[in-house]
């Protein structure tokens, strides 16, 4: 709504209440003036005609003829010549009703309908006195009623009331007249002085306006008038003068702003082929802390390729970077995918981490997940190894959660963002076993707690890997089973109980019903072979399960 139509809806309301309250105090003014004159001069003729009635009446009186019937109709006679020459219009009308309702005496011109003399019964009735708006012959009229009980009479002097009222209806119409010429004459003044007021301020609105569509800051406000609003004007065309010198500045520092980050992203696009992406993000919002190193807990996964130095001597060099440039990104691909982070490559072994710089959470069945994956793409790879006559990749991984120190290590001079510790070894122990019991993915029981829920899992064996003397449970899964495989794990696990709770009799016949259903089952083979040696020959009271590894 523009500031004009305000300024109507402000002074308008104010003008039309004055000139209202004027012209509604004028009306009523005259009305109650007009009222007082009407009931002094008709109650003098009612007085007047009651007072020549009492006259007539008295002389009845005097004669001793008041029940004489012709007597009081020649005295009503007498009063009603009588009203008739007290007459001071053509419009007067005097009446008298009698105790029933009935007009015994009426002069002047019109006569009562009977809806008319029918809504006078209750002055007769009451015997009332007061000053009352009737109507005569359908004449609105104004009267005096007073009763004159001689003759059972309710007396009424009228006149019409246009006779007492025209005048003030003339004031009030006239009134009404002033009231619509003064309110035009004030929209028009007004509308005037708003143009006049709103002028410099619709300057400052088209002046921001061009501003806005053409961000051109060097444009000013004309001043008009030396007040408020000219002040106004003169504080926009400084502000306009400090914001084209700042905005000058901010399109310097834009601009600067824009070749620094295009530097930022060609340096995090270099480094993320060096440094996983999420380090990179925390260095650049925290780069004081990332030479601290912190402890957590994370899923480490070690993968390596098997006989990769027969392989290598098999194939030309060329050939041989191809294929692994070709398996590396495979790999990598499916590593990422699930959340995890290639911390470095050793030589042709790949280590990854799951759960650092940030934790997702379900961090250890991603790295079994990502573990079973990589097998399945892998046929995938050696299916294409075949197409290009190229040998096929043998991969063993191995998995463990547990806690590590993990940040950036080394000097100044060079960092590497990785982790460290026992669980780290104990990772690489794992894959190192994949080849000795012939699984593809190992993982420790730290790994089994986590995912035991989601995932299918088999006991392979207890280890005490090389350089530890505490044996540990070390497991298998699968992404899902087949049900002749389900079945096949449902045996080995009942058996894996009773063999290490040394009952190696019950343990052999739960082995043997997994080689029935998969004949050549590496684990259940070992088992079975250990049951039988169990069996002639039991183990020492201190018998722990635990497989002693001399080698890594």
């Amino acid at each position: 709504m523009k500031i004009r139509v305000k300024i109507l809806l402000v002074v308008l309301p104010l003008l039309t209440v004055a000139v209202v309250m004027v012209g509604i105090s004028s009306y009523l003014f005259a009305t109650t003036a007009v009222k007082g004159v009407a009931v002094d001069f008709l109650n003098f003729m009612a007085e007047e005609v009651r007072n020549y009635a009492d006259g007539q009446w008295n002389l009845l009186v005097d004669n001793n003829v008041t029940g004489d019937p012709l007597m009081e109709k020649a005295a009503k006679l007498a009063v009603e010549s009588f009203a008739q020459g007290i007459l001071r219009s053509d419009t007067q009308v005097i009446f008298a009703l009698d105790a029933q309702g009935m007009v015994d005496m009426i002069v002047g011109p019109g006569s009562l309908l009977p809806e008319e003399q029918e809504a006078l019964l209750s002055y007769s009735a009451e015997n009332s006195r007061d000053f009352i708006t009737i109507k005569v012959g359908g004449i609105t009229r104004v009267a005096y009623t007073i009763p004159f009980g001689p003759f059972s009479w309710q007396l009424f002097i009228t006149e019409e009331r246009s006779r007492f009222y025209g005048t003030v209806e003339q004031i009030f119409r006239t009134t009404l007249y002033i009231f619509i010429g003064t309110l035009i004459a004030g929209i028009f003044i007004l509308c005037i002085m708003a143009q006049y007021l709103t002028k410099p301020m619709e300057a400052l609105v088209k002046t921001m306006r061009n501003i806005i569509q053409s961000n051109n800051l060097n444009e000013s406000v004309t001043v008009y008038y030396n007040d408020e609003i000219g002040q106004l004007t003169e504080t926009f065309n400084r502000m306009l003068q400090s914001l084209s010198a700042a905005y000058e500045q901010v399109k310097q520092y834009a601009f600067d702003a824009a070749v620094a980050q295009k530097r930022e992203m060609k340096i995090r696009n270099v480094f993320q082929l060096y440094v996983p992406k999420d380090v990179i993000e925390e260095v650049f919002i925290n780069p004081e802390k990332m030479l601290i190193g912190n402890n957590r807990e994370i899923a480490i996964l070690f993968s390596d390729i098997r006989s990769f130095t027969t392989i290598s001597e098999r194939m030309a060099p060329d050939e041989l970077v191809n294929s692994l440039n070709r398996y590396f990104s495979i790999m990598v691909n499916i590593i990422m995918d699930r959340n995890g982070v290639v911390d470095k490559y050793i030589g042709d072994a790949i280590m990854a981490i799951f759960g650092a710089p940030v934790s997702h959470g379900n961090d250890a069945l991603s790295s079994v997940v990502a573990g079973l994956e990589m097998m399945d793409r892998l046929h995938e790879f050696n299916d294409a190894q075949k197409g290009f006559g190229a040998p096929e990749f043998h991969i063993g991984v191995g998995i463990n959660y547990g806690i590590v120190t993990v940040g950036n290590i080394g000097c100044d001079k060079k960092m590497n963002y990785t982790v460290i510790g026992d669980s780290v070894n104990l990772a690489s122990r794992l894959e190192g076993l994949t080849k000795k019991y012939q699984e593809p993915v190992i993982f420790s029981k730290g790994v089994y707690e986590h995912i035991a829920q989601d995932l299918p899992c088999r006991i392979i064996d207890r280890v005490a890997v090389k350089g530890k003397t505490q044996g540990l449970p070390i497991f298998t899964s699968r992404l899902q089973l087949t049900h002749k495989e389900k079945a096949a794990w449902n045996y080995h696990a009942e058996a894996a109980q009773w063999y290490y709770t040394r009952k190696f009799q019950k343990a052999l016949s739960g082995f043997q019903q997994v080689l029935t259903l998969f004949p050549k089952d590496p684990a259940a083979l070992r088992f079975k072979e250990r049951c039988h040696h169990y069996i002639t020959d039991p183990p020492p009271d201190d018998w722990d399960g635990v497989e002693i590894m001399t080698e890594k």
